[in-house]
């Protein structure tokens, strides 16, 4: 087909993509339910103009479209990797990382269910081969991402559970392409029936190839756009063949799954790209990517539309009972899922509870679209299926894919309303009535300021303030007819408003570049999590959320492993150097919040919800000075330097603000500020970079510090230092267990613990040991000891202490008073000889 031709269509089809967003608006559907529609309109229309005998001018447009060169391949390689690698940038990897049980057995198990309930079902009442049917099944299992999520905006989800379907609608397309590719290749051999466990083998090679590929391609990918960071297009130039290549590469070379490896590529992107490129730079990357997932969504969906009439030319009245039996299959094997395993993952503790009405939103919202369609069609330009299964195929998948736009699609809305999911609670309707009538009240005061300031007619003036002033009445009458709030209620509310302004000032703060990108994707994680724990849990959600944003990362164990066995430093580095800067930043953004407090929810909940936030806010912030307090006693000089350089880069911000302001008022020209901010950059990128930490010195200069070793030369202290192993515990985590043979000795270097000793309890802080009475008694250890902080110990084991304590004498007389703290005789303790 001529060049130009495909060029106007496509083009005209954009039209279309245009016009489909405000049209679902005004018709209250799903934008994927209009695009498919238009599709299929324009499809009808072009074969209706070409059969009809009414005129024949537009049968030239009709044939240009009805034979667009549309394959599968465009679908599976040119639109679905774009689709996949956009919206696995949009999520919010870390808080599912939390979540990633749940969202791998559910993106597995459910095709595995929905494609073998859908074939044996279609094997037993017609005539195609078991082999056939599980195709068929594999095809209709997907659920279309986009169409997923917009459901779940649509109906506010909690966003726990919307992450875990939204996860699992991701993930699906690689299972389902993964079993239809399985199912065909025994259709076309015409092997023996296949099993559950035939097709669950080739599973591992499918994920594991995928990943590896995506993982690969995305570090060089990343190394070659921090070379090109200075450069915005290059860098985004650079970022669009990271999908492609790594879906060609894993389908072609490995003969894994491309969906997984274009999966695992954009998560690789998004952890370490914002710590690798300008925050500008990757936030224009990421609009880039929007749009383009916009366009690729669009003509996806359009495109295989089009496809829909000429797929269903061949329908017979006998195909429409089979189309029932997999409507009525994929819809039994949804409830499976959301019924069966979804409650009994609830009940282990991997998956929040799933209220009835979500289930049944979910259940009817599971939208099929473009890749049910491209799978469809990859089978009936096989040349090795029969024909008879190809006609099959095409017409059970495309009827399906229509009942699940035409019927489900246009009638959701109607059963999200019925559900009651698109109404306010209760609690937030008071809330709502109320909020208005605050901002009504502030609006009048600063309304009453502009009009005086403007010296505008005061029979104007008059006028409108007492239109105002009716609707302001109005107002707070709906507010004090309403539900009266609860003060526990009040609290949630407030605490949800105080995370959100919390996530809003880093929001801040990242654009202005005070906080880096790599720090601010954490603490945005971090201000996510105490929304979700406070909507949830209330105001003990806040704290634990709060507990767990202070505390050592998951990977912590590994990288002490690794610097403590193997001296391998260089990860426990990089994560104290993380930690550093994620306790300053959150430091500089809680004091801002007490504002906040008393300017907006003081207002809206009344002086004692207020108060109780200044006294929470103020505890966060205690604990947040006390774990940079221990980290500034363990790395003092490194704990400067890091001040050091945030201080830096809070004032090249302030420059960079005033030469912006110095251009705007034409003071300097671009040449010049062009220069100055080239300057700026290159001082920003010195000041980004954190310090190298060296943790053997800093191990030694925190050692020097503790009186128990006052006494010992410098030789002896940095033996010690060398031996002395680290170890870091979060508040709660227990560290010996009553009656545990204890081996080791322990020094608090910083945070605190609490020892209980027969029902006595001490708390023991920087500079304490414990753990040596029940090594020197020979017996099991009667002290429970657990961490209260996040703590940092150091231990030395047994054989080692012995020969310390022979040597020190602060150290025997630290062992003689904790004895006779407990009424334990010394001639009880064995000295070592």
């Amino acid at each position: 087909m001529d060049i130009i031709v495909i060029t106007t269509i496509i083009a005209s089809l954009f039209l279309l993509i245009g016009a489909a967003e405000p049209l679902a608006k005004h018709l209250r559907l799903p934008y994927a339910v209009i695009i498919a529609l238009l599709g299929i309109m324009v499809a009808a229309a072009a074969t209706f103009f070409l059969r009809t005998d009414l005129t024949d001018a537009l049968n030239p447009i009709a044939v240009a479209i009805l034979a667009l060169p549309i394959r599968s391949n465009v679908f599976l390689y040119v639109f679905l990797p774009t689709l996949v690698f956009q919206v696995t940038l949009g999520l919010n990897l870390r808080r599912m990382a939390d979540d990633w049980v749940p969202i791998l057995v559910l993106a597995v198990v459910a095709v595995f269910v929905a494609t073998f309930v859908v074939g044996y079902s279609l094997a037993y009442v017609s005539s195609l081969s078991l082999a056939a049917a599980l195709l068929v099944g594999a095809i209709v299992s997907t659920t279309d991402p986009s169409a997923v999520v917009s459901i779940f905006r649509s109906i506010s989800a909690p966003r726990r559970l919307a992450r875990i379907i939204e996860g699992e609608s991701l993930l699906n397309d690689a299972a389902a392409i993964a079993l239809a590719a399985v199912f065909m290749q025994y259709v076309r051999t015409n092997s023996p029936d296949p099993s559950v466990q035939s097709a669950l083998a080739q599973f591992p090679v499918l994920l594991v190839g995928g990943a590896v590929v995506g993982w690969i391609a995305a570090r060089i990918t990343i190394w070659i756009m921090a070379l090109f960071s200075r450069y915005e297009l290059a860098v985004i130039s650079v970022s669009i063949t990271l999908p492609y290549l790594s879906y060609i590469i894993a389908e072609q070379s490995v003969g894994a799954s491309g969906v997984i490896a274009v999966v695992v590529a954009a998560m690789t992107l998004q952890l370490t790209g914002p710590g690798r490129l300008p925050p500008g730079t990757w936030q224009n990357l990421r609009d880039v990517w929007g749009l383009l997932a916009h366009w690729a969504g669009a003509l996806i969906f359009i495109l295989a539309a089009l496809l829909i009439p000429r797929m269903l030319e061949t329908v017979q009245w006998s195909d429409l009972g089979l189309i029932i039996v997999v409507v009525g299959a994929a819809i039994f094997a949804r409830a499976i899922i959301l019924y069966g395993l979804l409650p009994l993952l609830t009940r282990l503790g991997l998956s929040p509870k799933v209220e009835r009405p979500y289930r049944v939103a979910i259940m009817w919202g599971g939208l099929r679209g473009a890749v049910t369609l491209s799978l469809a069609l990859a089978v009936t330009e096989s040349l090795t299926i029969p024909p008879e299964i190809k006609r099959q195929v095409a017409v059970l998948a495309t009827g399906f894919t229509l009942f699940t736009l035409l019927v489900q699609g246009t009638t959701l809305r109607l059963v999200i309303g019925w559900l009651g999911l698109d109404k306010l609670s209760p609690l937030d309707n008071a809330l709502y009535n109320q909020v208005i009538a605050v901002a009504l009240q502030t609006v009048r005061e600063d309304l009453a300021k502009v009009t005086e300031n403007y010296d505008l007619t005061k029979e104007t003036v008059r006028a409108e303030a007492k239109k105002f002033g009716e609707r302001l009445e109005l107002a707070v009458k709906s507010a004090d007819d309403k539900t009266e709030i609860l003060d526990r209620d009040r609290i949630t509310l407030g605490l949800i408003a105080l995370a959100s302004a919390e996530r809003d000032s880093l929001l801040t703060r990242f654009r202005d570049r005070t906080i880096s990108a790599g720090l601010s994707e954490r603490l945005l994680s971090d201000a996510d999590a105490l929304i979700e724990g406070s909507r949830f849990a209330g105001r003990d959600g806040y704290k634990a959320a709060s507990n767990r944003s202070l505390g050592f990362g998951r990977w912590l164990r590994l990288a002490v492993f690794l610097h403590n066995r193997l001296r391998f430093s260089r990860p426990l580095a990089h994560i104290t150097a993380t930690r550093f800067g994620l306790l300053l930043s959150q430091r500089l953004v809680l004091r801002d919040l007490h504002g906040f407090i008393d300017g907006r929810i003081r207002r809206i909940h009344g002086r004692r919800v207020a108060e109780l936030l200044h006294a929470m806010l103020e505890r966060r912030i205690e604990r947040v000075e006390q774990a940079l307090d221990g980290l500034r006693l363990q790395y003092p000089g490194y704990a400067e330097e890091m001040e050091r350089r945030f201080i830096r880069r809070v004032a090249l911000r302030l420059e960079e603000r005033e030469y912006d302001t110095l251009m705007e008022d034409g003071l300097i020209g671009e040449e010049v500020h062009s220069a100055l901010t080239l300057d700026i950059g290159a001082r920003r990128d010195r000041a980004e970079a954190s310090p190298l930490l060296d943790l053997a010195m800093q191990k030694k200069e925190l050692v020097r510090q503790f009186p128990l070793f006052s006494d010992m030369d410098d030789a002896v202290l940095n033996r010690l230092a060398r031996n002395l192993v680290t170890r870091y515990v979060n508040p709660g985590e227990w560290v010996l267990r009553r009656d545990s043979a204890s081996r080791n000795v322990y020094f608090v270097a910083s945070g605190a613990v609490e020892m209980d000793v027969a029902g006595q309890t001490w708390r023991l802080g920087r500079g304490e040991m414990f753990g040596q009475m029940g090594m020197l008694m020979r017996k099991p250890s009667r002290a429970a000891v657990r961490a209260i902080a996040p703590s940092t110990l150091l231990m030395l084991d047994e054989a080692r202490f012995l020969r310390l304590l022979k040597r020190s004498k602060a150290i025997q007389g630290a062992v003689h008073a904790s004895a006779a703290r407990r009424g334990i005789p010394i001639d009880q303790l064995s000295m070592g000889g």
